[in-house]
């Protein structure tokens, strides 16, 4: 619980803290040995501050500390006018995040909410970071239960929402494909008529949300009939993509330092944000290009002159299957290292199926980790694989073993699982380190 810390809250220098009220008495002990001065600050009784002295943390009571919290994000919000883009689907949120913001940034002075700061408890710490000097806020919205997404926007006041996909990640939990679609439809509902709709028009589920918004919709994919789309996309592996871009009689070729040929989706919804808020082409593509632009999937030096591709973040099909796709866009001996994908709810054998397969057609050697992705390695041998080239292991530490003596100069190696799964620890444990004394 977060009483547990609040002797560590006056000792690390914290100016103040929301805290239930009864949460000071409860570490009394321990607060007393601070050698910081605090105070308990109760607003209900107008305590006065005059009195404290200049360095007092502040331990300001409250009933609940997150709905506290919430509340002042609210007031916050409000005293200022910054145009904020909202962002939810089930996979891409924060990469979309990150590339609308590196773009959006040419222009405008830009806020982005930090890492996966997507939640009742998170998007508030970042509101609270706006200042008067922000034009523009770039923020992920999450999902865990019906109306959530309504609640943040209600926080957060998006005038933009951009929508990248709905799949089933959090299937588990919500029951089906049609709920996670109404619960990302929250977004665009919540959206003014001032405001702009961006929708993934290669998603249909997502296509259909123009339906329940009265913002101006504009839509982007690889299709002709989407307000903004590309065609000629051409994944360079590592190097990044190049690709065509059209917005009405204008068409751009783009070359961007973007991975895999899914980052295309992601260029194209950053466009559509940039357009939206009246950029100038020119100014998108140097966004595009910069090197804010790019996140989560890492290249890490290997044993043996090995690559290792991180990509542990997180995982579902949808993006395990473009991670394989970029890894077939490599030279050289292809391995992945594909762990369990959580929350799949009803789809959870067939979604690890569906990778299995493509598994077969791109990788050189496959290893799984764990009991789901045991249906990967299944898969991957129904289709054709050799079984001399699929392991199925139990745990990371099993994957350590079994990869460390073979990895060879030349290979590439895909790592990717949910983040339950922490599969970073493979990526750790193989990662090339320099020895003392050694070049």
């Amino acid at each position: 619980m977060g009483i547990t810390f609040l002797a560590d809250v006056v000792d690390c220098g914290a100016l103040g803290t929301l805290v239930r009220r009864e949460a000071v008495e409860q570490r009394h002990d321990e607060l007393a040995q601070c050698t910081r001065p605090w105070a308990l600050i109760d607003p209900a009784n107008g305590a006065a501050l005059e009195a404290l002295a200049p360095d007092t943390c502040l331990f300001i009571a409250v009933d609940d500390p997150l709905m506290a919290l919430q509340r002042l994000a609210v007031y916050y919000r409000r005293q200022l006018t910054p145009t904020v883009v909202g962002i939810t689907g089930s996979v891409g949120k924060t990469s979309t995040k990150e590339v609308t913001a590196a773009v959006l940034s040419r222009r405008f002075r830009t806020l982005k909410s930090k890492r996966s700061f997507n939640s009742e408890a998170t998007l508030p710490t970042s509101l609270l970071r706006l200042t008067p000097d922000h034009d523009v806020a770039v923020l992920e919205m999450g999902m865990w239960a019906p109306g959530e997404i309504r609640f943040l926007a209600y926080l957060a006041r998006p005038t933009i929402g951009i929508v990248t996909n709905v799949g089933p990640s959090h299937l588990e939990r919500m029951g089906s494909i049609a709920a996670i679609a109404n619960a990302k439809a929250e977004l665009p509902e919540a959206l003014p008529a001032a405001g702009y709709a961006i929708l993934n028009a290669d998603d249909p589920q997502v296509l259909a949300m123009a339906a329940r918004t009265q913002a101006q919709v504009i839509t982007y994919g690889l299709t002709p009939d989407a307000d903004i789309w590309a065609d000629e996309v051409v994944s360079h592996g590592l190097e990044g993509i190049a690709m065509r871009v059209h917005q009405g009689d204008e068409s751009l070729t783009m070359r961007l330092p973007l991975i895999g040929r899914h980052s295309a989706h992601l260029a194209l919804a950053a466009t559509a944000a940039a357009r939206a808020l009246g950029m100038e082409w020119d100014e998108i593509i140097a966004g595009l290009q910069s090197d804010h632009a790019q996140l989560r999937l890492f290249t890490v030096p290997s044993i043996n002159g090995a690559l290792l591709i991180d990509d542990t973040y997180n995982a579902a099909p949808i993006s395990t299957l473009a991670a394989l796709n970029l890894l077939a866009d490599l030279g050289g001996r292809k391995i992945a290292v594909l762990g369990d994908m959580l929350e799949l709810g009803v789809m959870e054998e067939e979604g690890h199926r569906k990778v299995g397969v493509r598994a077969a057609e791109v990788a050189d050697l496959l290893v799984t980790v764990g009991p789901r992705a045991r249906w990967i390695a299944e898969e991957a041998l129904a289709a054709g694989l050799e079984a001399q080239r699929v392991i199925a292991l139990d745990s990371n530490e099993a994957a350590i073993r079994t990869l460390a003596p073979v990895l060879q100069m030349g290979d590439y190696v895909l790592v990717k699982g949910s983040r339950g799964v922490a599969m970073e620890g493979i990526v750790a444990a193989l990662q090339r380190r320099t020895r003392e004394g050694e070049s």
